[in-house]
């Protein structure tokens, strides 16, 4: 068969980036790749060997691409990574999603899409894809499922030979996460194209994968057809969390709290509108202490709007009826009021976490509400950290920058977190983004032992039901507004 890509005895020249052992593989012709493991397997580390980051002796990699291909290998490969699939993270902050004040400031979907002679290509895309009537669009609001196809449309412009796509299905709704499989199998077989995916969650491989490539303790594997590769079903498992530290969970000492009301969240009629488009519209809800709530609903029906509201990360929070552990919203309290008794994590926090400090010290800024760590810690406070990061399974990462550790490993050092101040109020979007398996349950097994201690008030969204904690006692579904 014709190859593609190979590398042999590849050893990145930095020995911070080198796997356990030399690289060997070979991409052919006609092959689409799966590449699973476990997290902070090497999976991102060898695709940076695989996109030329960490550069190798030049006979170990040789790529034959064409001979009408471009000379550049950025040209010929193109790679979305896991945070990309968040939006454009470079030019925005943490809350401006939500600010309506801030969106005129920001680019718009056309200027961001790269310029292009091949007008065919151009046609093609825009209607495999519909990107016409978001072509308007301010990049920061757009939907997950949105993001996929600006992301997708923009490196397909450049007409690739191979394209890198680093966990796509996260944060999708069952729809939207068919709608993709479709798409890429339409890319394959319209343009022509080879892709590699990077999949934590290793039940998610599509039908037009041919390959898969298994990663682990930072070995690569043999590459094997699909048809021959059995993942390890974390289902039937019974139990991962440890009991001693299930116990460890249950014995924590409940922070002092004087809330003696039973409301933990009240929304009256409240109505949320960006321009011409309203995501929420005179909804109603409370949620009543020690309640364990899913919150559902297809991508862009506001779920993360919502969750904005309650955390005060929205400005037009203020203009809302909303009542937090017994207060209404804009009588006097402050933000670091309304956040000391909320622990909370999400796709878009994990996006804009940008500070290369040690792990501990992310976890530590969860005691104050700050991105980043802007004070020394307290022995107990260290302490603390530690013992949420040993809970979640990274206690050995604790030293360990940030921006260092894989994604799967982020996600948990933000779990942590979210969990290191015990809060009342436990607020979950999309927690599992980007685990394996394993740690799926694990995390499922955490949260579902801290809820069952006294007063914890719970609300958690994903589009996976086998993702919610059996504790969940209520269910909130949002419908899109069109």
């Amino acid at each position: 068969m014709k190859t593609l890509l190979e590398i042999k005895n590849g050893i990145p020249r930095h020995p911070l980036y080198r796997m356990k052992e030399p690289v060997n593989l070979t991409i052919n012709y006609g092959e689409q790749l799966a590449i699973v493991g476990l997290n902070g397997s090497g999976k991102s580390r060898l695709v940076d060997i695989l996109t030329g980051r960490w550069p190798m002796p030049e006979e170990a990699m040789t790529y034959n691409f064409g001979a009408d291909a471009p000379k550049m290998m950025s040209d010929n490969i193109k790679y979305i990574a896991f945070r990309d699939t968040y939006g454009d993270g470079e030019s925005s902050y943490y809350q401006q999603r939500w600010n309506s004040t801030a969106l005129d400031e920001l680019p718009i979907v056309k200027d961001l899409l790269p310029p292009t002679d091949n007008s065919e290509l151009q046609e093609r895309l825009f209607a495999l894809f519909g990107l016409e009537g978001l072509l308007e669009k301010a990049i920061i609001t757009l939907s997950s499922g949105e993001m996929r196809k600006f992301q997708l449309t923009k490196a397909l412009l450049g007409s690739p030979r191979l394209l890198i796509l680093d966990n796509p299905f996260i944060g999708l709704d069952a729809t939207t996460r068919d709608l993709l499989h479709r798409l890429l199998e339409d890319i394959v077989q319209q343009l022509s194209i080879h892709i590699i995916l990077i999949l934590a969650k290793s039940d998610d491989i599509p039908q037009f994968i041919t390959h898969v490539l298994p990663i682990s303790g930072l070995i690569c594997g043999n590459k094997i057809p699909k048809s021959d590769y059995h993942y390890i079903s974390y289902k039937e498992v019974d139990h991962i969390l440890p009991e001693e530290t299930e116990k460890q969970i249950a014995r924590i000492e409940n922070k002092s709290f004087d809330f003696k009301g039973n409301e933990i969240v009240k929304l009256n009629q409240v109505s949320i509108r960006y321009n011409e488009r309203t995501i929420l519209k005179e909804l109603d809800w409370t949620i009543k202490r020690g309640e364990k709530w899913a919150l559902s609903g297809e991508n862009g029906a506001g779920k993360s709007t919502l969750l904005s509201l309650v955390c005060a990360d929205n400005p037009q929070s203020y203009a809302c009826n909303i009542e937090l552990f017994g207060r209404k919203r804009g009588s006097g309290e402050s933000i670091w009021d309304i956040k000391r008794h909320i622990g909370y994590v999400s796709p878009e926090m994990h996006r804009a976490y940008k500070k290369n400090i040690p792990a501990v010290e992310i976890v530590g800024s969860g005691l104050y509400d700050t991105v980043g760590l802007y004070k020394t810690m307290r022995p107990e406070d260290k302490e603390v950290c530690e013992q949420w990061l040993n809970i979640f399974g990274v206690a050995g990462l604790s030293a360990t920058p940030f921006l260092q550790l894989s994604s799967g490993e982020q996600r948990l050092v933000l779990l942590a977190r979210a969990f290191v101040k015990d809060p009342a109020l436990l607020i979950l979007d999309e927690p599992l983004h980007g685990l394996d398996l394993k740690n799926r349950k694990l995390v499922k097994e955490i949260i579902e032992a801290f809820c069952h201690r006294k007063d914890k008030t719970l609300i958690m969204i994903t589009h996976y039901e086998e993702e919610l904690p059996g504790c969940i006692t209520h269910r909130k579904h949002l419908k899109k507004n069109v």
